[in-house]
């Protein structure tokens, strides 16, 4: 870059107030404190966060870009509603992604993807039998996480970052629809055991199943948004 291009640039915070607080934001949607489908009220906002509205009306700027939020003429802002719509287009977008993470896991070493996946589940299995639901959902979502990290693309890990808060609501939905804890253990660990086959194709299958049973759940004889639970 020449001198005279850098100079075109001015010093920017490491980390500006408007970014912090549409973190506590995302976070706040993502633990369902924010619930889908509520209205944002930013005079609340902005005291409980201790801010001015310049920095929370740019915070919230940036999750309506991302799709967190939505903005409704004449009302205001709210976070977005996981309708049927919406949870299948999300799973479409995950699908994606995580099958093309798996696809590039077993170019490379399927066999260690397998154990590291299984230790997440060891984890899942332990939260499971203590009967703690919201530590069980923690592992789902280390484990399709770690899943696309295992591929080693920065660029599938980006895309679905950009995924994971949508991801969150839906998986804290889901755990309404389990009938206990050990089905979902098991489905995750056959999932991660397949990385051990020389069968690309069954991880493919069963990724595919996965993702189509999460919307069949979240969205069966539904009408109006999942809340969560």
């Amino acid at each position: 870059m020449t001198e005279e291009a850098a100079g075109a640039f001015t010093p920017i915070p490491r980390e500006s107030t408007a970014s912090l607080i549409a973190d506590r934001l995302r976070e706040a949607i993502a633990r369902g404190d924010l619930a889908p489908g509520m209205q944002l009220a930013e005079a609340e906002l902005a005291r409980g966060l201790g801010v001015s509205r310049g920095p929370l009306r740019e915070g919230m700027q940036r999750l309506t870009q991302e799709g967190l939020l939505v903005y409704h003429r004449n009302r205001g802002l709210f976070v977005i509603e996981m309708t049927p719509t919406n949870v299948r287009d999300m799973y479409v977008a995950r699908a994606a992604v995580e099958r093309a993470a798996a696809r590039e896991i077993f170019q490379h070493d399927p066999g260690a993807a397998a154990a590291a996946l299984e230790a997440v589940i060891d984890r899942m299995a332990e939260a499971g039998h203590r009967d703690e639901t919201s530590e069980v959902s923690r592992a789902d979502i280390e484990f399709h996480e770690l899943l696309v990290a295992l591929a080693g693309s920065d660029r599938l890990s980006r895309m679905h970052r950009t995924l994971l808060t949508e991801t969150q609501m839906c998986i804290h939905a889901l755990e309404k629809t389990y009938d206990g804890h050990d089905a979902r253990v098991r489905e995750h660990r056959n999932m991660a055991r397949a990385f051990a086959e020389p069968d690309a194709s069954l991880i493919d299958r069963m990724l595919l199943a996965h993702m189509e049973d999460a919307v069949t759940r979240l969205t069966h004889d539904q009408a109006g948004p999942v809340e969560k639970a």
